[in-house]
């Protein structure tokens, strides 16, 4: 199989390359080349910006792939430019939507392929609905080969993956966590989540790939295990070795408070803060025996030793730091004042 990858070294995209390389397949990869420390041996590289149209054009002219998937694709007009570069140069092409697609609120926890799209939360996840529309338009006017795929929280080894992080990623939460500091949970920590390590996803995916029954069709790809994200938080605490101490704050507060940048209100009221269980019938439908076998625990364990031994994945984010303890205290100093208050009536 001849596969032609636009973007290759994010954290699905990494695995995904991996595996089709191991497997023997003809791997390139359109990159700027700004990070060739993460392109993969063995990838044939057009170094492109895939933004400048006329460049790719010229640079594709007379190849043909059996498979072209964009993983870096967030608004339809990046779409259409694909439509224009990959038409009749590709057996399949496939978008990477999201999951945070599904409607907000959800009416019911279940989900599957099935499950409206409709987010009034995110922009990012409207745009992905936008992106699908379009391309499934262009499948049913003129049978332009489209498969979308839907991943949900998708971690690799780099980094933890959590619920509530500033802009400079999650290490910041981790250290709290090792200097006995409280770390944020958004709710009650009880709604349920879903984390999938990378290569796990890399096996559906991968399944998905030159597949003629995956055209015209949108799958998710996730793990079976749910958690409550005070599970999730306790196993980042049991694979640090440390205990867990928790300050559990609404989401509604979070989002309202936070910087504009961080975006917690697209983030959490938009997806994390819903509770989500994915029903992969039809990922296992198309490809018999998908499993994801890295449990979160494990996949915590390796990520864990991966960050604490990688200076370059421990990022401070002071900003956020400072204002974890100034939420910390604000929701202290409100319960003693209320705790007065009520002395005083009684």
């Amino acid at each position: 199989m001849k596969a032609l990858f636009i973007g290759g070294t994010g954290t699905i995209s990494t695995a995904i390359s991996a595996k089709l390389l191991a497997d023997g397949h003809e791997l390139w990869l359109i990159n700027r080349g700004t990070r060739n420390d993460a392109l993969p041996a063995g990838a044939h590289i057009i170094k492109a910006d895939i933004s400048d149209e006329a460049d790719v054009a010229r640079k594709i002219e007379g190849m043909t792939f059996d498979v072209v998937a964009d993983f870096i694709a967030f608004v339809p007009q990046q779409l259409e430019r694909d439509h224009r570069l990959f038409k009749g140069k590709t057996r399949q092409f496939i978008y990477i939507s999201s999951a945070s697609a599904y409607q907000k609120p959800l009416s019911d926890y279940r989900i599957d392929e099935g499950t409206p799209l409709a987010n009034p939360y995110w922009e990012y996840s409207r745009n992905k609905i936008a992106g699908e529309e379009l391309l499934m338009k262009l499948y049913r006017q003129e049978g332009f080969p489209v498969t979308i795929v839907r991943p949900s929280h998708t971690y690799d080894m780099r980094s933890v993956p959590l619920g509530i992080h500033g802009s400079k990623g999650s290490y910041q939460v981790v250290k709290r966590m090792m200097e006995g500091k409280k770390v944020l949970i958004q709710g009650d920590g009880t709604s349920l989540w879903t984390m999938t390590y990378n290569s796990d996803f890399a096996e559906g995916f991968v399944g998905l790939m030159g597949n003629i029954h995956a055209i015209g069709e949108s799958v998710q790809i996730t793990s079976d295990e749910s958690l409550t994200w005070n599970q999730i938080y306790q196993a980042i605490a049991d694979a640090l070795g440390v205990p867990l101490k928790a300050c559990h704050v609404s989401s509604e507060f979070l989002a309202q408070c936070c910087p504009q940048e961080w975006d917690l209100q697209g983030s959490l009221i938009g997806d994390k803060s819903n509770t989500v269980v994915f029903d992969n019938s039809k990922l296992k439908r198309l490809v018999p025996g998908y499993t994801a076998t890295v449990r979160f625990d494990q996949g915590m364990r390796i990520a864990v030793d991966y960050v604490l031994s990688h200076p370059e994945c421990q990022i401070e984010d002071p900003e956020f730091d400072s204002w974890c303890d100034s939420v910390i205290k604000a929701q202290e100093q409100a319960l003693e004042a209320v705790r007065a208050s009520s002395r005083k009536e009684a």
